[in-house]
């Protein structure tokens, strides 16, 4: 019985994102933009990283906003 309760709370709650902090938010942003930036102009060293860090500023956008006081 406790378990189908337990089921039924899952199903009825809603997920909540919160905002990450600022200078996650911050951090994530300028590595997402400068991951764009060098896919278009060559920048000796980064430019063979833009993937990673566009992915990179993603990920940190998406678990501030996952996770609480993060």
């Amino acid at each position: 019985m406790e378990s189908q309760l337990n089921l039924i709370n899952m199903a009825t709650s809603s997920f909540s994102p919160s905002a990450p902090n600022r200078t996650l938010w911050i951090l994530g942003v300028i590595i997402g933009v400068v991951g764009i930036l060098v896919h278009y102009y060559h920048v000796d060293k980064l430019s063979d990283y833009n993937y990673e860090m566009l992915l990179i500023g993603f990920l940190l956008l998406v678990l501030g906003t996952s996770f609480r006081r993060m």
